[in-house]
């Protein structure tokens, strides 16, 4: 992070990075010390960021006062998951953390006035766990110099840093195989916003379930949500009003899941005897919904304890053997599943 004035502190590494007719990126490789950069270009380079007194982050010793900042699209219950498990490594550690809000539909002019607050909070790492995470957005934060951790990556395929998410095809995949195991066949799925990595993820796995034991993919039993407990109840009535209505529901997450059993409650449906349904997240609020419902485990906390253990150790200037991480989903069986009766 640059420790000089706050001055120098509003000076952003992609302003270094036009005056020395470079890309971000480039600069950022010099501050960290990777290679990939001729010799004359990072001579250049390190002569504009010591004028403007920056210094190589990531030498952050977690016994003094440090600061990370944490930032979501909304503060909710997968959120706070995540967060927890940020908060308990940062616990031991005497790290500082912020958490921010930015929501999704920020205009340009909210988002420079945050960019620019962060500017002044100079931190010395940041998490962003926002599923709307486009291109432009993740270079300026890039652009502080200081090391950046993506969670749960569902939106930006082309984030070049350091990024930690959940096993999505294997979560579809599995939830999809144990309605298949109950001996249901017309299985419906909500799918999340198709723009997202983990929404095609769930859903390839959705079908690749049904395809390996022979169950025809039915494009008309699949609808699209975006992941709130609303679009599950419109996905849901709309696939019991078709001419043969599936057995049971796959959600893409728990919200939309919820969604869904409360519109075949107002249809008059029961859940499981009449319909099952499964979700994907394991948000505290399913275990005491009734009846509990059953969902693919996303390890959120973990999650969280990962994306702060992996930004410290690039605070520290260690090298990482890897730079994508995928946690392990897991199906957890309760009672809003049960065997098809025909």
């Amino acid at each position: 992070m640059a420790h000089g004035s706050s001055g120098a502190r509003e000076v952003t590494l992609t302003a270094v990075a036009r005056r020395a007719g470079v890309s971000p990126a480039t600069v950022s490789r010099v501050v960290n010390g990777r290679p990939g950069v001729a010799r004359e270009t990072r001579a250049r380079v390190g002569e504009l960021l010591r004028r403007h007194g920056f210094h190589p982050p990531g030498r952050v010793d977690p016994g003094r006062a440090a600061l990370v900042q944490v930032v979501f699209h909304e503060l909710d219950a997968w959120a706070m998951e995540i967060l927890r498990g940020v908060v308990e490594v940062a616990a031991g550690t005497g790290l500082g953390t912020v958490v921010s809000a930015l929501p999704e539909e920020a205009s340009a002019v909210a988002r420079e006035r945050w960019l620019a607050g962060l500017r002044r909070r100079a931190p010395d790492g940041v998490i962003l766990a926002m599923w709307a995470l486009d291109p432009a957005f993740y270079e300026e934060v890039r652009g502080l110099g200081v090391p950046v951790v993506v969670v749960d990556l569902v939106g930006l395929p082309a984030v070049r840093g350091p990024a930690v998410g959940a096993t999505n095809w294997a979560a579809g995949r599995t939830a999809t195989e144990h309605l298949l195991r109950l001996g249901h066949r017309r299985i419906g799925f909500i799918a999340g916003p198709p723009g997202l990595l983990c929404s095609r993820a769930r859903l390839g796995g959705y079908r690749t379930a049904l395809e390996s034991v022979g169950v025809p993919v039915d494009d008309g039993l699949t609808v699209v949500g975006d992941h709130t407990p609303t679009s599950g109840f419109d996905g849901c009535r709309r696939l019991m009003g078709l001419p043969e209505p599936p057995t049971a529901v796959f959600a893409a997450n728990d919200p939309m899941a919820m969604g869904a059993r409360e519109a075949l409650r107002r249809c008059g449906l029961r859940v499981p005897d009449d319909v099952s349904v499964v979700g994907v997240d394991d948000l505290p609020a399913t275990r005491l919904s009734v009846p509990p419902l059953t969902t693919v485990r996303q390890p959120l906390t973990g999650m969280g304890r990962v994306a702060l253990r992996t930004l410290l150790r690039l605070c520290r200037g260690e090298h990482l053997e890897a730079t994508r991480l995928e946690l392990a989903t897991e199906l957890v069986v309760r009672s809003s599943t049960d065997r098809h009766r025909p």
